[in-house]
């Protein structure tokens, strides 16, 4: 296990949010005059802008696609370079629109490639509550066009990111009655637990990332193989599991904004039944949770690279130099 003391200037948390709350706003007013094509045409800027103006950014998109190209060679007909970066980026910024339609407008169940469309309605259909893992790879708020088929089902998302702030805020602004819940908590406290405690019990779905640590340093991590490197992920997930009692399921959802005739894929699957962690083992057994989760994770990226939108040094690279 890795314990992280502190939060480095190559931690996630500590990059600073682009853009603004009325940018944001902005964006939302283009798409209901002019539709979509317009909002796509105005991400021009906000790729030159991270080609330029952020170099950490620029460099962990690089270095992420370049482990891919070593990882899986098939998938590339030549080395990466900063064409794909502007790429990267283009997605990520289509993928933050997206999100913000995905509240302000309903979504058809039509637009959807349910990866195992009987699963899902034998998890909708059960009564109790439990914990989906998911990751910031795709868009994970596409979740609310199959749970609006089911009126049933409340979702409640757990963030860490106070620098996501004008973007929770719009979010709610867009869509004051949507059944998705956004939690910020920066430590699983005890008040914290009961209150998620409480939701599981009432049957309400619980959502958490497990592919970034959190900033707080008393919070352990993991060191897992990730395409081949080693990459610390957060045992927390695996924590709040244990003491939640609850079934895990992982969920990934993406769009290939490269094929016009591409759904929204949605893959939602068992992890498992319930955590359960031997004391004398404790340490190795959280690990393999969290290997688990990783190569999951890495299965979907080996598809869709440009989907993968953590934008720090996930490998630790930088620091280890």
């Amino acid at each position: 296990m890795a314990n992280v003391n502190a939060v480095s200037s190559t931690h996630w948390s500590s990059i600073r949010e682009a853009g603004s709350l009325y940018g944001l706003k902005f964006l939302w007013l283009m798409h209901r005059i002019f539709g979509r094509w317009m909002v796509s045409f105005m991400l021009l800027p906000t790729v030159i802008y991270f080609l330029l103006f952020r170099p950490q950014t620029r460099r962990s998109s690089y270095a992420f696609l370049l482990a891919h190209y070593r990882y899986f060679p098939e998938y590339w007909a030549k080395k990466p370079n900063y064409i794909n970066v502007a790429r990267h980026f283009w997605e990520f910024a289509e993928a933050v629109v997206d999100k913000l339609m995905s509240w302000a407008i309903d979504i058809s169940a039509d637009e959807f490639y349910i990866q195992d469309p009987e699963y899902l309605e034998r998890l909708m259909s059960d009564k109790r509550g439990r914990l989906i893992i998911g990751s910031h790879f795709g868009n994970l708020e596409y979740c609310r066009g199959f749970v609006h088929r089911y009126r049933d089902k409340v979702i409640n998302i757990l963030i860490h990111d106070k620098h996501s702030e004008n973007y929770n805020a719009l979010m709610t602004q867009l869509n004051a009655e949507s059944r998705v819940n956004i939690f910020q908590v920066s430590d699983f406290d005890i008040p914290t637990m009961l209150r998620i405690k409480a939701k599981i019990d009432a049957g309400e779905w619980m959502f958490i990332a497990g592919d970034r640590s959190p900033p707080s340093g008393s919070r352990r991590t993991a060191d897992v193989q990730f395409m081949g490197k080693t990459a610390a992920l957060p045992i927390g997930p695996y924590m709040l599991a244990k003491g939640l009692g609850c079934p895990v399921e992982l969920i990934f959802s993406c769009y290939d904004y490269s094929s016009k005739k591409e759904k929204i894929r949605v893959e939602l699957m068992s992890f498992t039944d319930q955590v359960v962690l031997d004391r004398k083992n404790r340490e190795q057994e959280l690990q393999a949770y969290a290997q688990r989760y990783a190569l999951a994770l890495e299965k979907q990226c080996s598809r869709t690279p440009y989907q993968w939108f953590n934008f720090y040094d996930f490998w630790g690279e930088a620091t280890a130099k």
